[in-house]
């Protein structure tokens, strides 16, 4: 191998390095043993740079491939997915590692480092991540830098430096392109995270299922509104309607459930004042999406169920940016169907015997759906009953019966669950909605910021000449729980966040603690916004409103004439610095000898050394001769030496002797001899 192709030291150590940071932020989602590969591959390289053990053989190499993709296949059960895919690329990318050998597997390799880093924001585009992949993208480009620096085999701090120069000088570009350059819809789809778990409410509940999520803090959506917040009590977020009680689990309607005259929304006349805001939803792989009662999308793609509740067509892989209009007065469907009164009438006949037949008693003495409502809440309110994080385990078998009658202890689903059996059983239609209530108002940008724990189920009960009302029996057990959230109601259990004791929210009573968390949510925020929500309906709506309406000509000119000018200033600045090289310091008083010279017709010629244009001097000026030799004789000994600096004693010397030398002006030397 010829020396120039071998890999610098310096290259290796940055290679090396950024090897286990672009590994880092998959920790959490490939096997443990993928991370021992990354050891393994470590160790041998560095080895085979000490010369102690060679290069991996063909079958070695072999036995690796094969390996790894059987291990790949035993962790996930298949090798197609993106997660399985992202493995497999990883252990690829450390096994490179142990047969590179010649200049031209680091570029492979560090190319493909780009790559690795880019796979990230398939997972996840927060702002620490992007801050974190420019880190792994400075250290990548800063082992390419080395790559070029084939006499550095010493560890280089400062390579570093010109690989952050680089990346600073793309910055004006990468803006450019991201504000201007076209939207375009992807080549090819990316296979679904199908080893990640789905998050927030599901599309069916169980007792026990929405307390669950009320043990995390995680942040479901923010919501910014347009003019005044509602009041917390008010923000209910509809995101399912379950119509359906099957194996003692609530579900919603599946789509050709339906018939096919039922699968639209009848229309709503609309009172009251309208509420608009936008919504930014972490990624759920869900299909629907939150809003406030009947609410109407005013961003494309997105679509409204029979229910008046929002979806998708597709699975919510990303953070999501979307605007709603919502009527929070407006009565919804006040003519019931036929079909819709027999699925929201429905019961399994011989479940929970005891309830359904002490709703039906309760109703005869009420007489009419509105007081029965109003009995059943206040039952609720007036029996001892009790609002916990960790209710009992309920049996398979009559399940509301234990719950209304012997532990009396639950959350939201419970009372929602039990609340809608006793209104069917009664012969009042009813249905379990579940969604999120409440939130947090951040004062600093006026966003209402909706966690997992303020998961909720309330019910909604259909009423003649009202329509489908709201009806919420968590509130007549535990007021608190709706007016202040779930922290305050918990407050005397103690059971709040109890699984997480690092998190922040447990500590909102620290002043200082608490306004930094609720910064960073607003810088968060502002990311989502601008960020990872800028799509090419907001890049179409900006650019319009910059230069007052956008066509393709303009368009065009404007794309061209901002690349021009980002990159004219680095041209000019790169071709400026190529002209002005700095000279040292023995060269810069030489030519101030030549140019006095010059001024006596004595001119250096191309290519004239200093010894041979001395001795032209010397023969044509021998008056100044001893002055010319002692010039050159320094200047030869100062650029020829083996290690020169500017406050060396010889160039010191020169420096003086050029002051000293003030030729004056000769006549009748022998210019021909000259």
């Amino acid at each position: 191998m010829k020396p120039d192709q071998q890999i610098p030291r310096n290259a290796l150590a940055w290679i090396i390095l950024s090897l286990f940071t672009l590994v880092a932020p998959h920790v959490e989602r490939i096997p443990f043993w993928v991370l021992a590969v990354y050891v393994f591959a470590a160790a041998w390289r560095i080895m085979v740079f000490r010369g102690r053990w060679s290069f991996p053989g063909r079958w070695v190499k072999a036995g690796l491939i094969i390996s790894s993709f059987a291990g790949i296949y035993f962790s996930y059960g298949s090798i197609i997915g993106l997660e399985p895919t992202i493995a497999l690329l990883l252990t690829a990318f450390a096994l490179k590692l142990i047969e590179l050998a010649q200049r031209k597997d680091g570029y492979v390799l560090l190319f493909l480092g780009y790559f690795i880093c880019i796979t990230e924001f398939l997972f996840s585009q927060d702002l620490p991540i992007v801050l974190y992949s420019l880190l792994n993208v400075t250290l990548v480009t800063t082992a390419l830098v080395a790559m070029h620096r084939p006499g550095e085999h010493q560890f280089n701090r400062k390579t570093i430096r010109l690989a952050a120069v680089m990346l600073l000088q793309a910055l004006p570009l990468m803006l450019v392109l991201f504000f201007l350059f076209p939207r375009i819809g992807p080549l090819w789809s990316v296979p679904i995270k199908s080893h990640t778990a789905k998050t927030g409410v599901s599309d069916f509940m169980r007792p026990g299922d929405i307390s669950r999520l009320g043990k995390s803090d995680e942040v479901a959506f923010r919501v910014q509104f347009e003019g005044d917040i509602p009041n917390p009590a008010d923000l209910y977020w509809r995101g399912l309607v379950m119509s359906r009680l099957e194996e003692g689990a609530w579900r919603s309607l599946r789509y050709f459930d339906v018939p096919a005259a039922e699968r639209r929304p009848r229309p709503v006349q609309t009172s009251g004042a309208a509420l608009d805001y936008q919504v930014i939803i972490a990624p759920t792989q869900q299909h629907w999406l939150y809003s406030l009662r009947y609410a109407t999308p005013a961003s494309p793609g997105i679509m409204t169920s029979p229910d008046y509740v929002l979806f998708t067509p597709a699975e919510i892989e990303d953070e999501r940016l979307y605007r709603v209009r919502s009527w929070p007065e407006a009565q919804l469907e006040l003519t019931l169907s036929d079909y819709r009164r027999g699925v929201e009438l429905q019961l399994p006949p011989t479940e929970n015997p005891a309830t359904t037949a002490f709703a039906r008693e309760l109703y005869e003495q009420a007489n009419n759906p509105r007081a029965f409502v109003d009995a059943v809440l206040a039952r609720f309110t007036q029996e001892a009953f009790s609002y916990t994080l960790n209710p009992p385990l309920l049996p398979e078998d009559n399940p509301l019966d234990a719950f209304m009658f012997q532990t009396r202890t639950g959350f939201c689903e419970h009372y929602a669950a039990a609340f809608v059996v006793m209104m069917r059983a009664a012969g009042v239609p009813a249905r379990v909605v579940a969604g999120y209530q409440g939130g947090e108002v951040n004062p600093l940008n006026r966003t209402v910021i909706v966690h997992q724990f303020d998961a909720h189920a309330w019910a909604e009960v259909w009423l003649d000449g009202e329509g489908w009302v709201r009806i919420d029996p968590t509130a007549s057990v535990s007021p608190d729980r709706i007016e202040w959230g779930l922290e305050r109601a918990l407050e005397k259990e103690g059971s709040f966040l109890s699984d997480s004791p690092l998190s922040l929210m447990r500590y909102r009573g620290v002043a200082w603690l608490n306004i930094l968390r609720l910064r960073y949510d607003a810088l968060t925020y502002r990311w989502q916004s601008w960020v990872t929500g800028f799509n090419r309906d907001r890049q179409f709506q900006l650019l319009n409103d910059v230069f007052d309406g956008i066509s393709a000509r303009k368009f065009v000119l404007v794309l061209i004439g901002t690349w021009l000018l980002v990159l004219l200033p680095i041209a000019f600045s790169l071709l400026r610095r190529r002209d002005k090289h700095p000279l040292p310091a023995q060269d810069k008083y030489y030519l101030q000898f030549c140019q006095r010279m010059a001024a006596l017709g004595f001119v250096r010629a191309p290519g004239e050394t200093a010894d041979a244009f001395c001795a032209r001097i010397c023969r044509a000026l021998p008056g100044m001769a001893t002055d010319v030799r002692e010039i050159t004789t320094l200047y030869c000994g100062v650029a020829y030496a083996a290690q020169a600096r500017p406050g060396d004693e010889a160039t010191q010397q020169l420096k003086r002797a050029v002051a000293r030398f003030r030729p004056a002006k000769v006549i009748g030397f022998d210019r021909q001899r000259a």
